[in-house]
């Protein structure tokens, strides 16, 4: 292994936050491993502590602005 962070996969609906529940946006990896999953509220609230950590924090937060692919033209 040579220390970088191996690629993670994005999101989906079926990770869900470790702290309520809710559909996961965030994840922080860990400096020992593992990893954390956040809804975009926890994950702001605990971004600038897990940073100091040395976590590596995956933030697909954008997705809750974006219009769907599949959305008719008058909702886009």
């Amino acid at each position: 292994m040579t220390g970088a962070l191996a690629p993670t996969k994005p999101l989906s609906v079926a990770d869900r936050c470790d702290r309520c529940g809710a559909q996961a946006y965030v994840r922080a990896v860990l400096v020992g491993g593992g990893d954390l999953l956040f809804c975009a509220h926890h994950g702001r609230k605990y971004a600038e502590a897990l940073r100091a950590t040395g976590a590596d924090i995956q933030d697909e937060t954008d997705r809750l602005q974006a219009t769907p692919a599949s959305a008719p033209n008058e909702e886009r």
